[in-house]
């Protein structure tokens, strides 16, 4: 197996954040529902995920640094060698001159070769390795991601998982349910399912960190009247007063009305952006409109020149 700093693209004395991030991003990339049929692309995915399942661990990660395990996690055979046996207990009967004549007889010779020949034919044996974690995608919609749901993930052999997705999930967050990735082996437990999850774009609902954001379209006597008018929120319709004389562009806000709060953190707040919309040709507002002459005339172009 290639090295899985190299398989990562990560130097040697990589972060944790830096193995973590080029896992990610090579994962999606060779995911194999990203590239159906493709077994290259699976086999690099297997080869990525492998390599991120050794050095996310501190201990597996200095095992491999030390050379005590390989790149698949196996246990690398102690190899034995004359200056190891000769500057050992055994090895008090040798001397600067050689081997002594005294105690000297072909059981030692026996010793030696065989540690050598036998720890080096056996490397590892069937010491347990953890299983490795699997990454899947899964898609669900804005308002799914917003509220809280539970979807059904059918994993490529067959499991079916349902995944819970908490209240304010963002588009890219990985859910991590453990136990649910590789099989390990020799009694070893199992690895985790990552579960990227990816969210569909709303039709007029837009998630900017913790709060949302909407274009609100309202009347002509709306903006200028002002009064209640009913605001989609993703809990549902909600009442706001529009104050008198607002311009088209105006925005407002719905305090608690954007993203869930989690763990004691407040909610985010919607903010709506008032669009004035005329609606079909009005002809009684266009005679109106014709003869009205304005109190307080106003130049709406008047700090506007040309050039600037």
């Amino acid at each position: 197996m290639d090295d899985p700093y190299t398989i990562l693209g990560v130097p040697r004395d990589a972060s944790a954040d830096d193995i973590r991030t080029a896992y990610r991003a090579l994962a999606k990339r060779h995911h194999p529902d990203l590239n159906p049929g493709n077994a290259k692309a699976e086999e690099r995915f297997k080869a990525v995920a492998s390599a991120n399942e050794l050095l996310s661990d501190p201990i597996k990660r200095g095992q491999f640094d030390r050379g005590e395990i390989d790149a698949a996690g196996q246990q690398r055979a102690p190899r034995s060698s004359y200056r190891d046996y000769a500057e050992g207990a055994s090895g008090h009967r040798y001397g600067s001159g050689g081997a002594q004549s005294e105690g000297w007889s072909a059981e030692d010779f026996s010793t030696i070769f065989s540690s050598i020949f036998n720890e080096d034919r056996h490397p590892g044996g069937n010491s347990p390795t953890l299983g490795r974690d699997e990454l899947y995608s899964l898609s669900t919609s804005f308002l799914e991601a917003i509220n809280g749901t539970t979807r059904r993930l059918t994993l490529p052999d067959g499991r079916v998982l349902d995944v819970k997705i908490p209240p304010g999930t963002a588009e890219g967050h990985v859910l991590r349910l453990r136990g649910q990735g590789g099989k390990g082996t020799n009694g070893s437990p199992a690895g985790d399912a990552l579960i990227e999850v990816h969210v569909s774009p709303h039709r007029f609902f837009e998630r900017d960190g913790d709060d949302i954001r909407l274009i609100l379209p309202v009347t002509l006597a709306e903006a200028v009247l002002g009064g209640p008018v009913e605001v989609p929120t993703p809990g549902g319709q909600v009442r706001m007063n529009i104050p008198p004389h607002s311009d088209n562009g105006t925005e407002l806000r719905l305090r608690g009305r954007g993203v869930p709060g989690q763990g004691g953190k407040p909610a985010g707040d919607l903010y709506a952006t008032l669009r004035v919309v005329l609606g079909p040709p009005d002809a009684a507002l266009e005679d109106f409109l014709r003869t009205w002459k304005p109190e307080h005339p106003v130049v709406p172009r008047q700090k506007m020149e040309a050039g600037q």
